[in-house]
């Protein structure tokens, strides 16, 4: 049995994964370690490509809150 969420849950997991990481970059950034815009720039890569990948092997579908519309092929 394969893991996949559906389209919704998808989307809100997403949101919810971006905001999280993006909190984590500013308060790195923004406190007194010293992080360089590389170093920031690569751990965004990094947290692109998990979800990339995740994505990619069908355990995320997102519907991008059904602001595009999805061909049915095969119909």
């Amino acid at each position: 049995m394969k893991l996949s969420l559906n389209p919704l849950t998808s989307d809100i997991f997403i949101t919810i994964y971006v905001v999280i990481t993006l909190f984590i970059r500013f308060k790195f950034e923004h406190n007194n370690y010293a992080v360089s815009p590389g170093l920031s720039l690569i751990f965004g890569l990094c947290c692109i490509a998990v979800l990339w990948s995740l994505i990619k092997l069908k355990i995320l579908n997102p519907n991008w809150f059904g602001l595009f519309k999805t061909s049915k092929k095969n119909q």
